[in-house]
């Protein structure tokens, strides 16, 4: 069984999508998504500092491009419907994810993904906060040692890597002082996403939920709030809400994949963090981090081995 994973914030590096737009048809593709994002995705892609795409206005609409413009090198204009795989996607990967999976259309995806970007960024703005990955230590003396220093467990993620947000007087003095056996990275992140700092972002998409034609899930996708599979539309926009101002459980994704017998797990562009959490937290699951076109080839391979192809699976049951 596949398990097809898109990436989060952080994830974007200047220039990652240049060679992307060499392919045929991605360069109109990508213009197409950036109408709807009101952001030149290709120029952010291609030419923007590290310091402009660390902006959440421009990184959230960039790193859900990129995993559609992805997946539609990989799977064809069908997606991977029909196939024995399950979808998740790490905090805004979350709606790269939904699209997978057909709750939410691309033009929607990219809708809410625009405000959701925008609006975190106004909720960043009003107050100087971060995030820092603490890697390593025993799992539950770091979450304490988080809350004791004023902050929030945002995001666990497992393979010993769970990520504090707060404010960056508190992240400072909290990179000062760490728990026991860890090491404190920054994260490229202008925010405390997934903590109360963001519910203004949480009204406003609610504001925008009406608009929105959810649909139930054609492929198994799994909720960063418990890990577990999202039945409906509804509920899929509900958690993509909600999610705005909650944890990210990734560890409880990674431990329901394991549960659902995955086998493979591949990570749309641009990859390399939750393929790298898979390797540590996944023992035995094979990966593969599709970074570039050059990628493509041992995606489809990898798919193949691991889920077939739909027409395939259609002939078995048949």
């Amino acid at each position: 069984m596949l398990a097809i994973v898109c990436p989060g914030q952080g994830s974007q590096t200047p220039g990652f999508l240049a060679p992307w737009l060499e392919l045929a048809g991605a360069r109109d593709y990508l213009a197409e998504l950036s109408d709807v994002a009101a952001v030149d995705l290709a120029a952010h892609g291609t030419v923007s500092d590290e310091e402009t795409i660390k902006d959440t206005a421009v990184a959230q609409p960039l790193i859900v491009a990129a995993g559609l413009l992805t997946a539609r090198e990989i799977f064809g204009a069908g997606g991977a419907a029909g196939l024995p795989a399950v979808v998740a996607g790490h905090s805004v990967g979350e709606i790269t994810a939904s699209a997978l999976s057909g709750v939410l259309t691309e033009a929607e995806a990219m809708t809410f993904v625009r405000e959701r970007a925008n609006n975190m960024a106004k909720a960043a703005a009003a107050t100087p906060t971060g995030m820092s990955a603490v890697l390593g230590g025993d799992a539950d003396a770091v979450r304490r040692a988080i809350e004791e220093a004023g902050l929030t467990p945002a995001n666990v993620n497992g393979a010993g890597q769970t990520v504090a947000a707060g404010t960056l007087e508190n992240l400072k003095a909290f990179a000062e002082n760490p728990p026991a056996k860890t090491r404190i990275i920054p994260l490229k992140v202008a925010g405390a996403f997934h903590t109360s700092f963001m519910a203004p972002a949480v009204a406003a998409l609610e504001a925008l939920r009406p608009s929105l034609s959810p649909q139930d899930p054609a492929l198994p996708l799994l909720s960063n709030f418990d890990g577990a599979q999202v039945r409906s539309g509804d509920d899929a926009v509900a958690s993509l809400i909600a999610q705005v101002s909650r944890p990210v459980r990734w560890d409880l994704c990674m431990q329901t994949f394991a549960a659902m017998g995955v086998t493979g797990l591949l990570e749309l562009s641009p990859a390399g963090t939750l393929a790298g959490l898979a390797k540590r937290g996944l023992p035995g699951v094979a990966t593969v981090a599709v970074k570039t076109p050059a990628d493509l080839d041992a995606a489809r391979a990898f798919v193949a081995e691991h889920a077939g192809t739909p027409a395939q699976h259609e002939e078995g049951n048949a």
